[in-house]
Formats: structure tokens, sequence, C-alpha cells
């Protein structure tokens, strides 16, 4: 007991690891995969037996959700810990990291390790400006088939875009686990973000007849009107069947599945390769998305607002098998956490402390026990801040809008000055409407929820530094 309880504390204190101890990371991330779309989510048919095998030998956070509903700046926090406000990527239309954002590959680096980025970036720049161990990225949202790649070369700088055959998310997993299997003396950290599920929905060759024959059940909420809801909200050019390959919803489905199904293959190659490797038991994986996605909510589809199709991730954790004082594995943990907490997680399993100016605060604490009589090194947060800034956007006419989400409100603000319906609010009891149907905002019952509401997340924003940040 002493030995653990030494460990937790050392751990907790930020006490430096030795290189030997360090163990080395994989992050994975999706794009537009919800929450619920894993097998061992519930979902009906699709099959994810890779992304199921990292929370049967970890953790699945259930109530995880991302501060920004959109690729870019999702990415952007993830890498910096910072909402998009600060980091200076507020949306998908090339605003730019800023400069002074701090930047966790950097923070790894200085902390002993070499680090890999493959796949999708979506920031400006692609992440080629930055200092890597391996690259092999694309620009923009890449080809499914015959994506054009560029790679860190033997003179250790990026070359030019190539063409590479096959499908996206495999060749860019081939090319990372060709660099994890080489020999180092260093642990190491690899960034994997795949292009799947992000529409157009281009599954791989081998998977273009899966799911065939099963039966797509359109969401409850499908006939649902909307009525109460803000014009904001539906004026958006987010309806099925407004883009071509929306037209069709039941193979829309099977596609967006059988592109997961493509990911979750990869994910099996990693970790087949840990295996094969023995790094499975120094390794940590974390496997999570840049936002959700509307699958027929409302009859709509895309990302962006701050309703729970959109905003709720899969965010699986597989820590070390040597991790002092972890809970037994398979468990589902429920604190909400949000992708700012991503950054500093990885630094506290690098054994490095966060760079104050992250906004997030490490998730492991709810995956270990508590040293008896022990406070917790931070309580679940009651609520957290919402902020979406693309606006005007001539693909989905979402307008700017912020919020608060607690464990049992949601409140939504289109503050936008020039916005031509005016100020308009949604306001939600998710404990007695979990699907979000019907608007309290405008009750004069609720004036006071939305006074408190409204005083909390100004407080928020003032803690979080969130002033409008300009283009």
């Amino acid at each position: 007991m002493r030995l653990l309880l030494s460990a937790l504390c050392a751990l907790a204190c930020g006490a430096k690891l030795s290189a030997a101890d360090k163990p080395n990371i994989i992050v994975m991330m999706t794009d537009d995969q919800r929450h619920d779309f894993m097998s061992g989510a519930g979902h009906p048919f699709l099959k994810t037996p890779n992304m199921d095998r990292i929370a049967k030998e970890g953790y699945r956070y259930t109530n995880a959700f991302v501060t920004n509903a959109l690729c870019a700046p999702s990415r952007a926090t993830l890498m910096t810990g910072q909402y998009s406000h600060a980091n200076g990527v507020i949306d998908n239309m090339g605003t730019r990291l800023r400069a002074d954002a701090p930047w966790l590959p950097d923070e790894l680096r200085k902390a002993g390790y070499e680090v890999a980025f493959c796949g999708k970036s979506h920031v400006p720049g692609h992440f080629r400006d930055k200092t890597w161990d391996y690259y092999c990225g694309f620009t923009g949202q890449g080809n499914y088939n015959k994506p054009m790649l560029a790679e860190t070369g033997p003179d250790g700088k990026i070359g030019p875009d190539k063409p590479y055959e096959g499908w996206i998310d495999d060749v860019v997993t081939d090319k990372a686990l060709a660099w994890v299997k080489k020999e180092r003396k260093k642990p190491f950290a690899l960034f994997l973000f795949f292009k799947a599920p992000h529409r157009a929905w281009q599954p791989a060759a081998r998977h273009k007849e899966l799911y065939a024959d099963a039966v797509v059940k359109k969401p409850a909420l499908w006939d649902d009107t909307g009525a109460g809801k803000p014009r904001a909200f539906l004026q958006a050019a987010n309806i099925i069947g407004q883009f071509p390959d929306t037209k069709n919803y039941d193979e829309m489905i099977r596609d967006y599945c059988r592109c997961l199904t493509g990911v979750d293959d990869n994910v099996g190659k990693v970790l087949k390769a840990l295996d094969d490797t023995k790094l499975a038991d120094d390794t940590a994986v974390m496997y999570t998305s840049d936002n959700g996605f509307f699958l027929g909510e409302w009859q709509r589809f895309d990302k962006r607002f701050m309703h729970e199709p959109s905003i709720r991730v899969p965010m699986l954790l597989r820590l070390p098998k040597k991790t002092d004082g972890a809970l037994a594995p398979g468990r589902a943990l429920d604190p909400m956490v949000i992708n700012v907490d991503i950054a500093p997680t990885v630094l506290e399993l690098a054994g490095a402390k966060a760079p104050k100016a992250m906004h997030g605060r490490s998730l492991l604490p709810f995956a270990k026990l508590r040293p008896p009589g022990a406070a917790p090194e931070w309580e679940p947060r009651e609520a957290w801040y919402y902020e979406y800034h693309e606006f005007p956007d001539p693909s989905h006419n979402v307008n700017k809008h912020r919020g608060i989400r607690t464990t049992k409100w949601k409140f939504i603000h289109y503050y936008d000055p020039p916005f031509k319906f005016g100020q308009e609010y949604e306001l939600y009891d998710l404990e007695k409407d979990p699907d979000e149907k019907v608007n309290l905002a405008n009750r004069p019952a609720m004036a006071a929820t939305v006074k408190d509401l409204r005083a909390k997340m100004d407080a928020l924003r003032k803690e979080l530094g969130a002033t409008e940040p300009k283009p």
C-alpha cells in the first residue's frame, strides 16, 4: 500500500519519469464520428471490434464533448489544449494558429519523446511548419482514393505532395506503423488522424457491399418538426437531401458505417502492431473524434450546432499495463470531459506538466483509484462552455452561437449582432428531455433559470478569456 501511495503521490506531484518509465502514446482521431456509432456503444449493425477492444482493455468516457463542433477548430484544440478563441483557429475558413499557443507535440519533445503526425490536420499550414520526427499528411479534406500525401524524406524534410495508391486511411496508417516499428532509444508519441467518416463518403473497395442488407432505422427525431427551435437552427443548409450525397438516406447511413469499418480495420492494425512488437503493455492508446454528426435528427445532417448529436464524441483510453492505481479495465466512466482535456491527459501520461495556458485538465484521475482519505485531484466539472464562430459560411449558413452545458441544463445563445433574426435562445432540461425536443428558453417560468445559466456562462467566459475573436 505504501508503494502504491508513493507512486500515486509522485504522479500527482508531477515528478519526472525516467525515459525507461515513460510510456509510448498513440492518439487516434476520426472525422465526424458520433459517440454512439460503435458496436460497443450499442449500434444495431455497425461492427467495430477494434474500437471496442480499446474500451474493454481500458475505459470509455461516456460523456465526452467538443468545445467547437468543427474540423479545424477541434483539431487545433486537441493539439493546444485551448479553446478556439485562444488558439486562433476559430473556423474552417483559413484562420491560423497563434504563434503563442501552447503546442502539445513540442511539450512532448521537451519531455524526451519522438513525435509523429500522420493524416488529416485541416488547419492552415497542415502542421507542416511544425517540428516532427516523422510526418505523413495531406492538405484540406484529402481524397479517399489515390490520396496526395507529403511525407518526411531521408533528409528529415517534408517532401512535396505526391499520389499514393489505395484508400487514404489505409495508406496513412501503414506509413505511421512503419515509423512506429523503427528501433529507437526514446519513447514515441503518434498522432494518427483519420479522414473517415467525413462526407462525401467513399468506403474502401473491400467494404462497398458491407451492410447491404442492414435495416436502417430513422432516428426517433426524424419526424420532429423542430417547432419552438430558433430560426437560426431551422434556416441552416443542413437538411437531408440538400446535397447529392445525402439524398438516399439509407445508403448514406450504410456508407457512413462502411467508412467507420475502414477506420476500425486500421485501429486493428495499430493494436496488432503493438502486440507484435511487444509494445502494447508500454503504450497508452487514446481514441476520439473531432466532432459528432447529425444523422437524421430533425432530418438534418452535419455538425456545428450545440445539440447533442453534434457535440458528443467517442473517448476511449487504454492505459499502459503497469499504470499505478488504475481501475479495473472495461469500465464506462461518466464525468463530463471535453476536448481541451486531451492535451493535459497526454502530458500527464508523459510525466510532464501542462502549460498554464492550456484550458483543460487530465482525464486520468477518473480512471484511477483514489488513495484512502485523499481528496480528489479535481471534482467532475458541473458545467462547460461551447463556442461556434464560422459565419457567414457559404455552405451551411450556421450562425455564431455560444452556450453552456451542465449535467441538467443546456443553454444556447445565437448572439451575432448582424444576425437578421435578432438574438435567439434555446434551453433544454436534459434530465427530462435528453433529445432536446422542447425549447424552454422563452417561457416566463424559466426566466430565473435562464438568468442563472447566463451568469454561469459569463463567468466561464471570463475565466477562459473568451472575448469575441477577430477574423
